[in-house]
């Protein structure tokens, strides 16, 4: 479960129902991450209500600080802030899957070409 998650609002005050649920569902994320980097991992969530007027939207962006300077980003807008939060799960887990095949060495594409290279 990643310890560092800090949610904030913009024109929005976050109410300790949506801070459980985004705990919940961002905290799982460092499971999906490779070894080394699950250590010191710190999430950002800024929700930010926009066109009021019309009916309520709002804009979730979360950002993850990963050891080592990587930061993996995602923005969303959304009529319901407990969707918005479901939408950025699922976009952060397709960034950390790509981050995890850039850094392990034995994920990479086509390992077993190499093995039977003609040649």
């Amino acid at each position: 479960m990643i310890e560092k998650i800090e949610i904030s609002g913009n024109k929005y005050k976050p109410t300790d129902s949506f801070r459980k649920y985004a705990i919940k569902r961002i905290g799982k994320l460092d499971r999906y991450l490779p070894k080394g980097y699950k250590k010191d991992v710190i999430a950002k969530i800024v929700v930010t209500e926009i066109d009021k007027t019309h009916g309520n939207k709002y804009e979730i962006s979360a950002a993850m600080e990963i050891t080592g300077g990587k930061v993996i980003a995602a923005k969303d807008e959304s009529s319901n802030v407990f969707a918005g939060v479901d939408i950025i799960e699922a976009k952060l887990m397709g960034q950390i899957r790509r981050f995890k095949l850039e850094t392990t060495p034995h994920l990479r594409k086509h390992p077993i070409k190499k093995l039977f290279k003609r040649g």
